[in-house]
């Protein structure tokens, strides 16, 4: 039997910390021989607070205990985002993690929704939406398991704290032998024949040698960008944000199953809902706001009482024009950063991991597999990429210098064909690879205000009292589910309450 994989993961924080977990749980016994490296003395930047539904498949997979996890997180469900004022002041909409209506005759519903629009039907594609009115209503429930049951027509994600997964996965990692060592990297020693790094040295002055190496040190980028000089792909040009304030807040009212971003004067602010307080934060341009202005339009605008000081953070958009180079990977911040318009952080650190199992090479170092983890991520970094700048470019607004810049900027010919194919015909076209599909650009098109001219003409087959039947029928059978389902702060506190958030919970049955 060959001598395992030596891989030495440099930072811990969740891209460590997930990597870890899926090294040591994820793949056969025997493999790899698996070594964490961080310092206590580096703080983790840490806001990825919110996530998307694939993060569920990532836990199952790893063994992950869901009610366990979500209690030692603090967690809540999440059934999409709600975006407030991006369209247009005083617009709203949700990006639910499901579709809308059902198909009719093998075509798209929102195609019959579009023709009865222009015929003269007025109402909102969210009420054909199961997770939007469940979100509406601050109610939750696990998706059926039968696949032809409304039902079963959406995913769920969720809100935790950052660093309590962090540390969950630690645990998880180191019970069943990942070897953690402490300490502050001082140097990197690259091989004199091919560059690829041979070991690290620790303040300590211990050495560790390693086959492969995954840089997880975030924005330092200690392996990728400054060992082996990797350079960065600047997307400000598309997203302009280059700064967060980040501060918690007590909690205060219902416990709503959706994230919130409100547009702002030079930006947007988030807000997170967990047990035990609301992550908020504001992400600008200071191209357009003070600092002291972002700090104090944060502040002005929590739902409960600010839990310390804003925390400043400071980046820029864009990634590393490659993520694996020679025998080192870059995993999380260290790999690239888009801001969390549409909580794609830790997704982006899942879809690396992914990969990497899939691709895991030997003590030699295949190219094949190297050229293909690169061309995989690639396109997750692209198609994240033009969706936030749809968010941007696509909106009616005009009291804000930020706005107006965004609207009028040029943007990738990948984003400009995709918009011109859905005005022209509502037509969305489906990814091979990649994240978001045709519900999620459905539901930022018309929520920003981007209406198809035309539809799909084989709509024309079905009559249109046939479609306004099925309209009718479809939103009263969403409508009649919601209502049967829990609230939601009723079911977290049945299902993961945290013990110290026990008191907190009335148990409110629907």
């Amino acid at each position: 039997m060959p001598a395992p994989l030596k891989v030495v993961i440099v930072g811990g924080g969740t891209s460590g910390w997930m990597s870890a977990a899926a090294l040591v749980a994820g793949l056969p016994p025997g493999l790899c021989e698996v070594r964490l490296v961080e310092s206590d003395e580096i703080g983790i930047v840490g806001v990825g607070e919110a996530t998307l539904p694939q993060i569920k498949d990532f836990n199952d997979h790893i063994g992950v205990d869901e009610a366990d996890f979500m209690r030692q997180t603090q967690a809540t469900f999440k059934l999409g985002i709600e975006f407030v004022d991006w369209g247009f002041k005083g617009s709203s909409y949700i990006h639910p993690f499901g579709v809308h209506g059902k198909p009719l005759g093998g075509v798209p519903f929102y195609q019959y929704w579009a023709k009865a629009r222009l015929n003269g039907r007025v109402d909102d594609l969210g009420d054909y939406s199961l997770p939007i009115v469940a979100s509406r209503q601050n109610r939750f429930a696990f998706p059926s398991t039968d696949e032809d049951g409304l039902s079963s027509n959406f995913a769920y994600a969720y809100h935790f704290d950052a660093h309590l997964y962090a540390r969950f996965l630690r645990g998880f990692a180191e019970a069943r032998g990942l070897r953690r060592t402490e300490g502050r990297i001082v140097d990197v020693t690259l091989k004199p024949e091919d560059g690829h790094i041979a070991s690290i040295r620790l303040e300590s002055g211990e050495v560790i040698a390693g086959d492969l190496f995954i840089d997880c040190s975030g924005f330092r980028s200690l392996l990728m960008g400054q060992a082996l000089g990797v350079g960065y792909e600047d997307w400000t040009p598309w997203l302009p944000c280059d700064r967060a304030y980040a501060v918690p807040c007590e909690r205060a009212g219902a416990l709503t199953p959706y994230t919130r971003s409100t547009a702002r004067e030079a930006g947007w602010q988030w807000r997170i809902p967990l047990q035990h307080r609301t992550g908020n934060g504001y992400v600008y341009s200071s191209r357009f706001i003070s600092d002291d202005e972002a700090a104090a339009t944060l502040l002005a605008n929590l739902d409960g009482e600010a839990q310390g000081d804003p925390r400043p953070l400071r980046f820029q958009a864009g990634r590393r024009e490659t993520s694996w180079s020679r025998n080192c990977i870059a995993i999380g911040l260290a790999s690239g950063f888009l801001e969390p318009l549409e909580s794609t952080s830790i997704y982006l650190i899942q879809v690396a991991i992914t990969n990497l199992l899939k691709l895991l090479p030997g003590r030699a170092i295949d190219p094949a597999l190297v050229s293909e983890f690169n061309r995989l991520i690639d396109v997750e970094y692209g198609r994240v990429r033009d969706f936030l700048i749809l968010h941007y470019h696509l909106n009616g607004r005009d009291d804000a210098p930020l706005w107006r810049y965004c609207r009028e900027m040029p943007v990738p010919d990948s984003l400009t064909s995709r918009m011109a194919l859905f005005e022209h015909r509502g037509h969305i076209a489906k990814y091979k690879d990649g994240l978001f599909q045709p519900p999620s650009w459905l539901a930022v098109f018309v929520g920003q205000g981007l209406l198809p001219a035309g539809y799909d003409p084989l709509v024309d087959n079905v009559p249109q009292e046939h479609i306004l039947r099925e309209l009718d029928q479809f939103r009263a059978d969403v409508a009649q589910t919601v209502e049967a389902m829990r609230d939601h702060g009723g079911f977290v506190a049945d299902f993961c309450a945290a013990p110290a958030n026990r008191p907190l919970s009335s148990r409110v049955a629907s």
